[in-house]
């Protein structure tokens, strides 16, 4: 598979609940035909169709069933046969896979298209007389309703599509004997490939199918935690396999933290236009992963050692409030930063926020134990996910104070807007650098890698809820 292409994540998601609406999962992997036709053709390679092909037992096959059941072939049993010393497949190539939906677009047909040589001896010339099959197998992949996964309901060789021809002509003599052999061949060949390569097509597609659960449900690492999914359901789109996931959180010792079921929020998934696959992924879980980078801390700052000019700026802005408790202000002026609540991302219109509860207290020194003053803040950031090879990456840009409260004040009370903006520009010099530096290592999408991608692409969606008598899926 070529490694320059890209695939496609999707966080997409979710503004409200719809009435009575459908479960949905946590997260969708949608194959397009390409990630289909690559892997089933690799599967097959692995179980060595192409030898099984060579190995096809031509000669031994026409003399067991000579006629193929019809009986006008049956006077060319002894004309024919008696002058084969030998027969048999000298070259075999399984030509490019082609994958389309069915017509009620409810399974897949995957036509496998054969390209063959025979070669046969004969004591009327020396030479190998030598023939050109050309044959397709009709593999059907359906939705196995007894257990989650995809079963190849049917595997056939499609005989309208089979063509026989003498390579080379040669003697008039041996030309009417190799007529003789492929009218021989047009009833056996396809039975033979049915019997022989078929179930080799089966296992190859059992074993694309355990290799695919098996790339699912690798885990992804979030911080120390990791992501796990787990298969709920497949379906057929169209020409797509979509595999609906489960999703649980697990710290670093494997303990199961939270897990994450259907649910009654919407989860539109996007068409793959062109892209070999796409995983979509519901709020919530996201939600999820972004704690786990940014879970609830306690960040002090010493002001006036690492941040001397917000230090000045915070304590002009307290001379305004209690002269007093300005000139308390030392050297050793502790400003603490308590995340309290776990972020939530908030989408809009392909944009997405940061939005997060902070409490910030100031401190004179740090020997004193009780702040001068305990803010509350409503702030939010900009939210920029973006990829780095096979790795999401979330860069938050900005803070912006939305709302300010004063949660209680030992100096006095006063209208915490007058110290927005400097709360503001603290938090985004010593707040927003400290969750970047939690943020850089990024999400492994080991799946890419794992496909033979080198890139990924990744962009936000938001589907606003309206609630109606039934829901439609759009």
């Amino acid at each position: 598979m070529a490694s320059s292409r890209t695939f496609t994540l999707l966080c997409g998601l979710l503004a409200a609940t719809l009435v009575r609406a459908t479960l949905n999962p946590p997260a969708v992997l949608l194959l397009g035909p390409e990630i289909i036709r690559e892997k089933l053709t690799q599967e097959l390679k692995d179980h060595d169709a192409i030898q099984i092909l060579q190995d096809l037992p031509l000669l031994s096959t026409l003399r067991e069933e000579p006629a193929g059941g019809i009986p006008i072939l049956g006077s060319l049993v002894n004309s024919v046969l008696n002058h084969v010393i030998w027969l048999k497949v000298t070259s075999a190539n399984i030509m490019e896979l082609q994958v389309q939906p069915s017509a009620d677009n409810q399974e897949l047909i995957v036509n496998i298209p054969l390209d063959l040589v025979a070669g046969f001896n004969t004591p009327l010339v020396k030479s190998i007389v030598e023939i050109h099959m050309e044959t397709e197998v009709q593999a059907t992949i359906g939705v196995e309703t007894s257990k989650k996964g995809l079963t190849l309901s049917s595997c056939s060789d499609n005989g309208r599509s089979l063509r026989i021809s003498l390579l080379k002509k040669l003697s008039f003599m041996v030309n009417p004997l190799a007529n003789g052999v492929m009218k021989l061949l047009v009833p056996a060949l396809p039975k033979l490939v049915k019997s022989q390569l078929c179930p080799v097509i089966e296992a190859a597609f059992e074993d694309m199918q355990k290799d695919l659960l098996h790339l699912v449900e690798a885990p992804v690492s979030v911080s120390s935690d990791h992501l796990q999914f787990d298969l709920l359901s497949s379906a057929i789109k169209g020409d797509n396999i979509q595999l609906n996931l489960g999703a649980k959180l697990l710290d670093s010792q494997g303990t199961e933290t939270k897990r994450f079921g259907e649910s009654a929020a919407s989860l539109t998934i996007p068409a793959l236009d062109g892209a070999p696959f796409s995983l979509t992924v519901r709020q919530d879980v996201v939600n999820a992963a972004v704690e786990a980078f940014l879970p609830s801390e306690e960040l002090a700052v010493m002001l006036d050692s690492v941040l001397p000019e917000l230090a000045l700026r915070l304590k002009s802005s307290i001379k305004v409030i209690s002269e007093k408790a300005a000139a308390q202000l030392g050297r050793t002026q502790i400003v603490k930063i308590l995340t309290q609540e776990a972020p939530a991302l908030l989408l809009d219109k392909g944009s997405a926020k940061l939005a997060q509860m902070i409490v910030l207290e100031v401190f004179a020194s740090n020997e004193v134990r009780r702040p001068f003053f305990t803010l509350g803040i409503e702030a939010n950031s900009e939210a920029q996910f973006f990829t780095k090879g096979t790795q999401l990456m979330l860069n938050l840009n900005e803070i912006s104070s939305d709302r300010i409260h004063l949660m209680n004040s030992d100096i006095a009370l006063f209208d915490p807007e007058i110290l927005k903006d400097i709360a503001t520009d603290i938090l985004v010099a010593a707040l927003l650098p400290n969750q970047n530096g939690k943020l850089r290592a990024g999400i492994p999408l080991s799946i890419v890698r794992d496909l033979g991608f080198t890139e990924a692409s990744s962009f936000l969606t938001k589907v606003s809820g309206v609630k109606h008598p039934a829901p439609r899926r759009a």
